[in-house]
């Protein structure tokens, strides 16, 4: 009998296939998106994420999509006019704000201004984990008591060292994010479940599963060292037993994150045995 994902994990993995360095073409990428969304996996898969450059590319098929915004903040409104006039469902938006060593505030100003002409449309604000942050954090927290809906989204991975967060360092960010109720989407670097070193590039990538009981434990209560300790295992024993206690429970904090290959993540967890691989 098909069997539903848990809800720990409902909508966790965004496609990303569409985004560089990715070959797919958008009518491709949105054809398997439709196959992963009518799969028994479903649940798993959040939206198909599209660039904003797109516009402009060719013809659109009619779908629905989460927006990355690959150009200016304030190119926003009109881009996302011409898509959905060209029939493709904007769910949510996500635009980097600041480049690492920048202040945050005017791109956050912007997005602001952006966010209040949009009604519902959920945006997420891509804020470097440098200089400014926690302040940026306190003005996403001042725009959602404003009726804003806006989020923040971290890039925990990339083309140099720095670019990975250590455990201490993440776990700093997940625990203000929960002292602020802010739920928040991760980028780059969750390659696998669990903590890695990729032997090419000899840097070490944080694990979804990882973020994920880190996430459960901040919102439990725990402290900057017991979320680093969840962030910093490379083994999935101490992982998998919360996360099948809380399997029937909604993510906290943790919104998701994208993957050029839903079917990896999927795969890794059908492997731990935290989904069962569509049949019971």
């Amino acid at each position: 009998m098909s069997t539903m994902v848990p809800p720990l994990y409902a909508g966790l993995v965004d496609d990303a296939s569409l985004l560089p360095p990715s070959p797919i073409g958008l009518a491709d990428g949105v054809a398997k998106y439709d196959e992963h969304a009518s799969s028994w996996y479903a649940d798993l898969i959040g939206s198909l994420l599209v660039p904003a450059s797109i516009v402009g590319a060719g013809p659109l098929p009619r779908a629905s999509a989460g927006l990355i915004g690959d150009v200016p903040i304030a190119n926003l409104p009109v881009t996302v006019e011409k898509l959905r006039a060209a029939g493709l469902g904007v769910e949510h938006v996500e635009a980097p704000v600041a480049r690492r060593g920048e202040d945050p505030q005017p791109g956050l100003a912007a997005l602001r201004q952006f966010a209040a002409v949009q009604g519902d449309l959920r945006l997420y604000a891509e804020i470097p984990l440098s200089w400014g942050l926690l302040a940026a954090l306190d003005t996403v927290v001042e725009a959602r008591a404003q009726g804003l809906p806006i989020s923040p989204k971290f890039r925990v991975g990339g083309l140099a060292a720095e670019l990975f967060p250590t455990p201490v360092e993440l776990a700093a960010v997940i625990c203000a994010c929960r002292d602020r109720d802010l739920p928040f989407k991760l980028a780059a670097g969750l390659r696998h479940a669990t903590r890695h070193t990729d032997p090419e590039t000899g840097f070490t990538h944080h694990g979804f599963l990882n973020v994920l009981i880190a996430a459960l434990t901040a919102a439990e209560g725990g402290e900057v060292a017991e979320v680093a300790e969840a962030l910093a295992a490379t083994h999935p024993v101490p992982l998998v037993e919360p996360a099948r206690a809380h399997r029937d429970e909604q993510r906290p904090l943790f919104t998701g994150f994208g993957a050029a290959n839903v079917v990896e993540p999927l795969t890794e967890l059908v492997r731990l045995g935290l989904i069962n691989g569509g049949y019971e």
